[in-house]
């Protein structure tokens, strides 16, 4: 009876979970069994989880090629086998044909099922001899599309961007995004490089570094929280809200965003609001070295009865997320086209609330990591149609400002330029800076 490695072992557990429950692969790779693992088993897990995620469209028709009944329903715990034994025959240099298969077939066994893995035992072998499959890469053609996304998703992208935009944000999804920090200070990048940290400046940001080797997760700055790991397009986000002396931040779990403006506002009142108790208790202890400076309020934020009360509002609002494919692959099987009018309902009802809840001359920014229009743009023409005292405030204005402070690269400065809209929005496409896919409007609530 073959062994199977303790990082296969998590990643079929993993696997088996978002298959069966709906969960983010993101949380299950940070719980503390996969934290105990060693490196580099924490580190295969890792890869065999979203490599197969990423790619799980064309690994199910390479096993349906080799399967006597090629329309058979097969139970969750043997289509996970088979993916990941194919995941690794077909995109992993360094793994024997051999590992691959037997504990694929001992996965199968131990989830109670003896005789289908005699099944995944044939199936992997016709896959494992043969032709290797072409990956998505540079040279790969727009029709190769349909290999890693829905079909639905790429016709969606070509339609509102382009065939080379489409492209590349399938590219990107199927790429590990780069790891970014955010250290309290130069001190503590020297702590990091001490420890073997590699970092490099940041594309868009002045504050933030890329890892480019090493595990930052795994160092004593990261454990105290004197480091953070937050995409340099998350970052961004909460440096183009800015500076006010009353801020809300009204969908502020998991907090990384509410932290930065915090740093940004060090005298200003911040309430972060959350919707979930369970997200607000991830939040209020993440704020715990902030005392008091930070009050984090249950409550659910299209039906905010703050009126008038906060110079800057935040609404980083929840949405399909597809701009993030890249970190949270599992996304382009979960999401139905009908979902996102309901997601718009939900959103034009978080932004009436934050427009409520600011003052006459002040600011409300409306962001997203969605690529869909209606979660964006028309959500916002939405909310304009329905208010008279509002104006758009040019991204390219605020980009100058920051830009003046010292807070973008140069480079990120011209960059951040050539993806404003024609309304005057911000439309970051995942991949383009390395960050994930963002979209963000700023409002002003004018004195008329």
């Amino acid at each position: 009876m073959a062994a199977v490695s303790q990082a296969r072992k998590a990643a079929f557990q993993i696997l088996l979970a978002i298959e069966k429950t709906h969960a983010h692969s993101d949380d299950l790779l940070r719980v503390k069994s996969v934290s105990a693992l060693s490196v580099a088993d924490r580190n295969l897990a890792t890869a065999l989880v979203l490599g197969v995620l990423r790619w799980q469209i064309s690994l199910d028709r390479r096993i349906c090629e080799f399967l006597d009944k090629p329309n058979a329903r097969l139970d969750p715990e043997i289509h996970i086998a088979l993916r990941l034994g194919a995941f690794q025959f077909l995109h992993m240099d360094r793994i024997p044909a051999h590992a691959a298969i037997d504990e694929s077939v001992e996965l199968a066994k131990q989830a109670g099922h003896r005789f289908a893995a005699r099944m995944v035992n044939a199936v992997l072998r016709k896959v494992a001899i043969a032709p290797r499959q072409q990956g998505l890469d540079a040279g790969s053609t727009n029709s190769e599309f349909d290999q890693t996304h829905p079909a639905w998703m790429v016709e969606r992208w070509s339609r509102f961007y382009g065939a080379d935009a489409a492209y590349a944000i399938c590219a990107h999804g199927q790429t590990q995004p780069s790891a970014v920090i955010r250290a309290e200070g130069p001190a503590v990048e020297e702590e990091l490089a001490a420890v073997g940290i590699g970092l490099e400046p940041g594309r868009l940001l002045g504050a933030t570094r890329v890892v480019t080797k090493g595990d930052v997760a795994a160092t004593a700055a990261f454990r105290e929280g004197r480091v953070r790991l937050q995409d340099e397009g998350s970052q961004l986000v909460a440096e183009i809200a800015g500076r006010g002396d009353a801020i809300l931040d009204c969908c502020a779990a998991p907090g990384g965003k509410t932290l930065l403006l915090a740093e940004r506002n060090p005298n200003a009142r911040i309430v972060a609001g959350e919707v979930s108790p369970q997200r607000l208790a991830q939040l209020r202890e993440r704020m715990t070295t902030l005392g008091d400076r930070v009050e984090c309020r249950l409550g659910d934020a299209a039906a905010l009865t703050d009126e008038d009360r906060y110079d800057l509002v935040l609404a980083d609002v929840p949405c399909s997320g597809t701009g993030t494919l890249g970190r949270n692959p599992e996304i382009r099987y979960r999401l139905r086209l009908e979902e996102l009018a309901k997601q718009a309902d939900r959103q034009r009802a978080i932004l009436r609330a934050a427009w409520r809840a600011v003052r006459p001359g002040g600011r409300v920014v409306y962001s997203t990591c969605s690529m869909e229009p209606e979660e964006n743009e028309e959500v916002v023409a939405a909310v304009l149609a329905e208010v008279k005292n509002a104006r758009v405030h040019p991204i390219k204005d605020r980009i100058e400002e920051m830009q003046g402070e010292g807070l973008l690269t140069e480079a990120g400065a011209r960059n951040l330029s050539d993806c404003v809209t024609p309304e005057g929005y911000l439309r970051l496409f995942p991949g383009a800076f390395g960050t994930d896919g963002f979209f963000v409007a700023v409002l002003e609530k004018t004195n008329g």
